[in-house]
């Protein structure tokens, strides 16, 4: 009786949740009688259906059905999984600090390792190093955990300790540590760093609640070392807040100018978000890369840029999702997350890419579906295929489009992976093999460089070093000529000589995440990025579109 009576609260709960959501009030008769049914068939459910059911589950079905009838971006958020949204979008969670990864351990079972440590948070202070392994937390093996036993005993209240034991490869005994867990923060700028003389770069992952402050910040310090041209890049950054996006491209635009617009159904859903005076960004040129994953937020940075031809867009067709989400917290702690509104580009372009109801699976099919479909094409020639009714013009006259993306002003597709190379990558033997050799080599690594300016102009990955992988490649099943058994379809030298210098740029970079952070990847392997190449022969093009702006 007892669950009979908890499953009806819940159904009226539901209920109470879809009349009290502030998108609409639902008032007339049609919607109560509807929310009438929607209660009346979960209490059926639980009292009469032949086996007894979870009435949590049931009732986050329904949610979830409910939105499937709406669009791709509504959605249900459970109660566990809006505790790390909530952390990677507020900038930080409470920890000890380090980023892990999973190496074979004995009987097959995986081994906790660290990745990087990260600068000024507990695990440093306490002396922790990426490559050691983690056998025990609080007297409990490692062997064996999954990612979420890691948030299970790793994360937790800032002053509560934890207590591991680690093995330290070179070290024979076993190593313990009290960490004392703290506030961690998560970084959105992945890097910020001089190109050359006066070219400044500055990668952005996501848009969190700390990503302007961290923006602002990388500007100030890349301005005091010269720079005098912005590349920004936006590829994978999947959105996060856009009024932080507003923030940002606030920096790049003169007061008053139009940011962004949305509308609604509701009332007070119509808004306008415009600039404000002395932005740091006002002036100079500015390249913004984008891709197939640069979507919400991004979009709204990219879309506002080339609207008023302050910045040239290069790379690939973005997302296209040009819907504005209002997140709603339910009772214990789960979220919906509905769509309240369309944004619109300064020129009037909505970029959202047509969908029928929520069917996420073939929405993204036809998303991929598009982007195949213009593969390889110039931005004029995939400009041609869209109908005039699509086509805008930005302040200075040029067309762009709405309805599928933010097309690039200039496309840079992306090479095809070589045979070597995805069998590589499948193995994921670039990475092995940088951990091996760091756990070897890790104390004359950190004695010989103190800084990654250093390390990413001096350290090369010599000969010995790369006849070291491409052993461990065959040992690992890459056929290779000269290593290893081999047959009639394996590697040639050839072959090998094509990917060289990816492979070694690689290895390095691999290497300074480990001995760094993140941030040392970027630069490593920017002369092997064609995207960063190709854009930085395009500041003339840059130029001539802010010369245009200004007259």
């Amino acid at each position: 009786m007892q669950n009979k009576y908890r499953t009806i609260g819940i159904g009226l709960v539901l209920a109470g949740i879809l009349v009290g959501m502030q998108v609409q009030r639902l008032v007339d008769d049609d919607a109560r009688e509807a929310l009438r049914k929607v209660a009346e068939a979960f209490r059926l459910i639980n009292e009469r259906y032949v086996e007894e059911v979870d009435a949590d589950v049931l009732a986050e079905s329904a949610l979830r059905g409910m939105l499937e009838e709406l669009d791709p971006h509504s959605a249900y958020i459970d109660a566990a999984s809006m505790k790390r949204v909530e952390e990677d979008f507020q900038g930080s969670f409470e920890g000890i600090g380090i980023s892990f990864e999973f190496i074979e351990g004995i009987d097959g079972l995986d081994s906790l390792t660290v990745l990087t440590v990260i600068p000024g948070g507990p695990s440093e202070d306490v002396g922790l190093m990426a490559g050691d392994r983690i056998i025990e937390v609080d007297g409990q093996s490692t062997l064996g955990f999954e990612s979420t036993d890691v948030q299970r005993t790793l994360k937790g209240p800032k002053g509560t300790k934890v207590s591991i034991k680690v093995v330290r490869p070179g070290y024979q005994d076993v190593i313990p540590f009290t960490i004392t867990r703290g506030k961690i923060p998560l970084y959105s700028v992945g890097a910020a760093y001089m190109i050359d003389d006066v070219t400044g770069f500055i990668k952005v992952s996501r848009f969190a609640r700390t990503t302007y402050a961290e923006f602002r910040d990388a500007v100030r310090g890349l301005q005091r070392q010269g720079m005098q041209r912005l590349m920004l890049d936006l590829r994978g950054n999947a959105g996060g807040y856009m009024d932080i996006a507003v923030q940002m491209v606030d920096e790049f635009l003169p007061d008053n100018a139009l940011i962004v617009s949305q509308r609604g159904r509701a009332e007070g859903s119509a808004r306008e978000f415009r600039g404000n005076p002395r932005g740091r960004l006002e002036g100079g040129p500015v390249i913004v890369l984008v891709d197939e994953s640069s979507a919400s937020a991004s979009e709204i940075v990219a879309g506002a840029l080339q609207d008023h031809d302050r910045g040239l867009i290069v790379g690939r067709q973005s997302f296209g999702k040009g819907l504005v989400q209002q997140q709603y917290m339910l009772s214990d702690g789960s979220a919906l997350r509905v769509t309240v509104s369309h944004f619109y580009t300064p020129s009037g372009r909505l970029i959202q890419t047509p969908y029928e109801g929520g069917d996420r699976a073939r929405y993204l099919r036809g998303k991929a579906e598009m982007h195949d479909g213009f593969a390889l094409l110039s931005a004029g020639e995939i400009l041609e295929r869209f109908p005039d009714s699509l086509k805008y013009t930005t302040a200075g006259g040029r067309t762009v489009i709405g309805g599928g993306g933010i097309l690039p002003d200039y496309i840079v597709w992306p090479d095809t992976a070589s045979q070597l190379l995805r069998a590589i990558f499948s193995r994921n033997l670039t990475n092995t093999y940088a951990r091996i050799w760091y756990d070897r080599h890790h104390e004359a690594l950190r004695a010989r460089y103190a800084g990654d300016t250093e390390y990413i102009r001096e350290f090369e990955v010599d000969e010995a070093m790369f006849t070291a992988f491409l052993t461990l490649a065959a040992e690992q099943g890459v056929a290779l000529q000269g290593y290893g058994e081999t047959t009639e379809d394996a590697f040639t030298a050839d072959d090998v000589a094509l990917d060289r210098d990816f492979l070694k740029a690689r290895i390095k970079a691999r290497l300074a995440v480990r001995l760094f952070d993140l941030e040392a990847f970027y630069p490593i392997m920017h002369p092997e990025d064609r995207t960063v190449q190709e854009a930085m022969g395009l500041w003339p093009q840059a130029e001539a579109l802010l010369a245009v702006r200004n007259n």
